[in-house]
């Protein structure tokens, strides 16, 4: 079991990694890179836009206590 387990691991290591040159190399790869740092970006506004409206939320629910 030990063999074809640690067989496994090593082909999974080696696909990883020509899985990660092609990526960083290979056709498309600057589409990638920009579609990285889009991904990047929307997810940082989405955290703004989420901090805000709860922070808002707050605010509003404070002051109609007061």
């Amino acid at each position: 079991m030990k063999f074809t387990e640690r067989t496994i691991e090593e082909i999974m290591e080696r696909i990883n990694k020509v899985e990660n040159f092609i990526a960083k190399k290979g056709l498309g790869s600057q589409y990638l890179d920009k579609a990285h740092r889009v991904q990047r970006n929307v997810n940082l506004a989405l955290v703004a836009v989420g901090t805000l409206t709860i922070a808002g939320l707050v605010a509003l629910a404070i002051r109609r206590n007061s």
